[in-house]
């Protein structure tokens, strides 16, 4: 039989949201290790993830000690193009996280970038940010030029604001701009507010062009700015506050 969880007072947090603040992983990934036995409190196996930690309590996944959270940070990274956005990857290819520099903490990606796309991602030692900024509800917009082979005119694009549907996924509203044409390629700025899996990728390509480039250049209220590739910079606390709210 299971056994009973700890009694946990009033200041106790649950350990999914523990092990997510402490940068180990998003809340999700927690219940799946706890799932598969990985996680131990005060010394014995965790069979369930409906209990909290409380101060003093001793956490440990596959046997590392997991401290209390530290405070939470942010950092612009420009991923360039040939990166993968995981820390191990079946395939063998590079990943975003064999490539920071050195000196940064543990840090999870808000949302991914795919193998051949490059831009703005933000990095967070806080599993809990990190999923806060990638939900939807969150009304974060994400912005994207994307150079893309073959023509197109804004009224094209404009019908786009509905959204659209391909093979049965529901894609919402869109913004998209031509900015400019260039021999056979064009280019064209895009807004998303979901940041579906290969998104703008999928859209243009539905409406007759081919993605050959694809840059993000905002998240939210986080640009990419002036930064060079594989370049990271920490956002500072006070306008991480600022812009997100004090109970970031």
């Amino acid at each position: 039989m299971p056994s009973p969880p700890p009694p946990s007072g009033p200041e106790g947090e649950r350990i999914a949201k523990f092990l997510a603040r402490a940068g180990v992983c998003s809340r999700r990934d927690a219940e799946r290790l706890i799932g598969e036995g990985r996680v131990k409190l005060n010394g014995k196996v965790l069979d369930t993830p409906a209990i909290k930690v409380n101060p003093g309590d001793r956490v440990s996944v596959d046997g590392r000690s997991i401290g209390a959270a530290e405070p939470t940070r942010l950092w612009r990274y420009h991923k360039p193009s040939g990166l993968v956005t995981t820390h191990r990857d079946p395939a063998g290819r590079p990943t975003v996280f064999d490539h920071l520099p050195s000196g940064l903490p543990r840090v999870i990606s808000v949302g991914r970038l795919d193998l051949n796309s490059e831009g703005l991602l933000l990095l967070t030692n806080d599993g809990a940010l990190a999923r806060r900024l990638e939900l939807p509800a969150s009304g974060l917009i994400r912005r994207y030029r994307a150079r893309a082979y073959g023509r197109i005119d804004q009224g094209e694009l404009d019908a786009l604001k509905d959204g659209i549907t391909i093979d049965g996924m529901r894609y919402g509203p869109i913004e998209a701009t031509l900015e400019r044409g260039q021999g056979a390629n064009c280019w064209i700025h895009v807004a998303i507010a979901e940041g579906k899996n290969r998104e703008v990728r999928r859209v243009l390509e539905a409406i007759g062009l081919k993605v050959n480039r694809l840059i993000r250049v905002a998240y939210g209220p986080f640009n990419l700015g002036t930064l060079g590739p594989g370049e990271v910079e920490e956002i500072p606390s006070k306008l991480l506050q600022q812009q997100l709210g004090k109970g970031h």
